[in-house]
């Protein structure tokens, strides 16, 4: 049988507070981990995937990317919603077979990439808040603006009716479907110049799944015979629109052999290049123009979806925090994220716990890593709960145990105002946990839990130790 997940220190206490967040908050602070710790120390896996931009997992010199994969993918699974009954929208149902194998979806880049997005998931969120973010992730790490981003999106367990507009398809079809999906004729425009049929800025269209708007290229540098959108397609800027606008472009939707799939050319020029101008005359309308729809994009969601409010990151967050009972010892382990800021700043680092018996220890911390996000826009320190060894611990009196942590930055005492960081301690693992083989090929795995005993009249606690068995079979 499958061996449940047991995490002692990760039992966390949710605050009735809005804005900003209170750590503890489990599922804000795993969309906040995999939102804003993109590169170096506890990165998460999908940003090393988009480095450099013209990456693609699967072959070298294709003309194909990870990053105009996942928007594509993104794209195509909001393109269902439907303003009027609420349905569709950003839920993950385009990784289903029968959505995926439509004709509107063609080509293998969905099935990509969920081989790397479903990676990222966790118990606290899906595919379909991996999928925004890997969209989001992948703009902003190629030269893109900052994607507002919010959690919550659930998963869908069956198809959504067919709506991805489609090359062939006339300029009327495309308004009422755009119109569909919440967007206007004018949003319409920026969004394709933005980023439809894959990220214009940095995406193609592959002659494989479209012939017939693609002819063989004969390239050994583009071996999948992409043609691209513009002339810097691994790199996020208004090209797409001065291009077109001064009549050089290579678009294979606007100056492609087959005039019937040219359907940017037919949207570009249906309110007579206006909005197409005025986003070739300035690069920070078109930047700020794509933030907001991009936005608008991950977030269009079937209407019994709640969203959270947008993902913002904590100034001061401890991560990876974990109690371990040890004889009559308390191991504290883990570690504390500072944002925005570099070692020389944070200066020396320390940490004080209060403890069920109203005392209170304090230790420094050990440095333990850099990190960034957002292209580089914002750094990050990581420092461990340890004085010397970043990956150590801190022993901890199992009677007086540990109520919240605080943490002093060159300094100045960060303690969420007051209320401090909340560690629980009601139960954890205990060291005397076991694993050792049968004859028979059985693992029998042993997990000891400690369960803390309260007595509030003589205001001591002892701990009592639970063995739990589990069998897991191993195959040859």
């Amino acid at each position: 049988m499958p061996l449940p997940l047991l995490v002692a220190l990760a039992t966390y206490t949710s605050h009735a507070r809005a804005s900003p967040p209170i750590w503890p908050s489990p599922k804000l602070d795993a969309l906040e981990s995999a939102r804003f710790d993109q590169f170096g120390f506890n990165a998460g896996i999908m940003p090393g995937f988009i480095q450099p931009c013209d990456s693609f997992l699967f072959a070298d010199d294709t003309g194909r990317s990870n990053a105009a994969d996942w928007i594509r993918t993104a794209y195509h699974d909001m393109a269902t919603h439907s303003t009027t009954d609420g349905t569709g929208g950003l839920d993950a149902s385009i990784r289903l077979d029968v959505e995926m194998d439509r004709t509107e979806n063609a080509g293998d880049g969905f099935r990509n990439t969920f081989i790397i997005v479903s990676g990222a998931t966790n118990r606290y969120f899906g595919v379909a808040d991996a999928l925004a973010l890997a969209a989001v992730i992948a703009i902003e790490n190629c030269g893109g603006p900052e994607i507002a981003y919010r959690g919550g999106r659930i998963d869908a367990i069956e198809a959504n009716a067919p709506g991805v507009p489609e090359p062939q398809q006339d300029l009327r079809s495309h308004i009422a479907s755009f119109a569909r999906q919440g967007f206007t004729q004018t949003e319409m425009i920026s969004l394709v110049a933005c980023g439809r049929v894959s990220l214009h800025s940095f995406g193609g269209v592959q002659h494989d799944p479209f012939p017939n708007i693609v002819n063989e290229l004969n390239d050994p540098a583009n071996t999948d015979d992409v043609a691209h959108f513009d002339t810097t397609f691994v790199h996020f800027d208004n090209n797409v629109a001065t291009e077109y606008i001064s009549g050089t472009t290579q678009n294979p939707l606007v100056a492609g052999f087959n005039d019937t799939t040219n359907s940017d050319k037919r949207i570009f020029g249906s309110d007579g290049n206006v909005t197409m101008s005025s986003l070739a005359d300035s690069p920070s309308l078109f930047a700020s123009t794509c933030a907001e729809l991009f936005a608008r994009m991950i977030d269009t969601v079937p209407s019994d979806v709640q969203l959270t409010d947008v993902i913002t990151p904590l100034p001061v967050k401890p991560d990876n925090v974990e109690l371990t009972m040890v004889n009559d010892t308390i191991r504290l382990s883990g570690q504390v994220r500072l944002w925005n800021t570099d070692q020389a700043s944070a200066g020396t680092v320390g940490m004080l716990w209060d403890d069920h018996l109203g005392g209170q220890g304090n230790t420094s911390l050990a440095f333990a890593g850099t990190a960034s996000s957002t292209g580089g826009k914002y750094n990050s320190v990581w420092y461990g709960f340890n004085a010397v060894n970043p990956f150590g611990f801190i022993g901890l009196d199992a009677t007086a145990g540990i109520e919240r942590l605080r943490f002093v930055v060159n300094g100045k005492l960060e303690d969420q105002e007051g209320v401090g960081f909340e560690v629980q301690d009601a139960y954890m693992f205990s060291l005397t946990s076991c694993l050792y083989s049968l004859n028979g090929g059985e693992d029998p795995l042993r997990l000891d839990v400690v369960v803390r005993s309260f007595f509030p009249q003589g205001g001591t606690s002892l701990f009592r130790t639970a063995g739990i068995l589990y069998f897991r079979s191993i195959s040859a």
